[in-house]
């Protein structure tokens, strides 16, 4: 990789920093390429980005967004899960590394606040933004629900009545 690729590199991570939401530190030693795959295509299906880079590009790419403090975590083998989601890239890497012990969770960061390994786990316990909104939604539709049933019951009694009324009639 020549110098114009790197700062290619650099910039492209920055600006990828700029606009996220969560950025999940992961220490890789020992992934074979099939688990390493594994796990990448499971972060994309989550909606995040899963990338190996060299320490010292992310490091420069760290500066001037709201992951700067993260900076000390880049040692060693690593590699980052960046999201828009504030859970995803969370919890596919927590879940990866309870099955998998070669994939460590070393820290992250939540719209700039940093986590430790443990903050980490504890934000993929939370459920995603999708599922927040369909229990949201489903909040605001039942009390729509409820309002009908209770509208269209004393109608549905008020036909009944008449409908035997009809059929005494009738009877007689």
């Amino acid at each position: 990789m020549n110098r114009a690729e790197k700062q290619e590199l650099v910039a492209a991570m920055h600006e990828r920093f700029g606009s996220a939401t969560a950025l999940v530190v992961t220490r890789q030693s020992g992934l074979t390429v099939a688990e390493s795959m594994d796990l990448r295509r499971k972060v994309r299906a989550a909606g995040a980005s899963y990338r190996v880079t060299k320490n010292r590009l992310v490091k420069l790419a760290l500066e001037g967004t709201p992951f700067e403090a993260l900076s000390p975590l880049f040692t060693g083998p690593t590699a980052i899960a960046v999201s828009d989601d504030p859970v995803a890239a969370a919890k596919v890497c927590v879940e990866f590394a309870k099955k998998n012990e070669k994939l460590t969770i070393v820290g992250g960061a939540l719209a700039g606040q940093v986590l430790d390994t443990d903050g980490v786990k504890a934000l993929a316990s939370l459920p995603s933004l999708d599922e927040l909104r369909g229990k949201l939604i489903g909040l605001v539709n039942a009390p729509a629900t409820k309002v009908a049933g209770v509208v269209q019951a004393p109608a549905g009694q008020l036909a009944r009545v008449f409908a035997a009324y009809g059929a005494k009639d009738e009877a007689a």
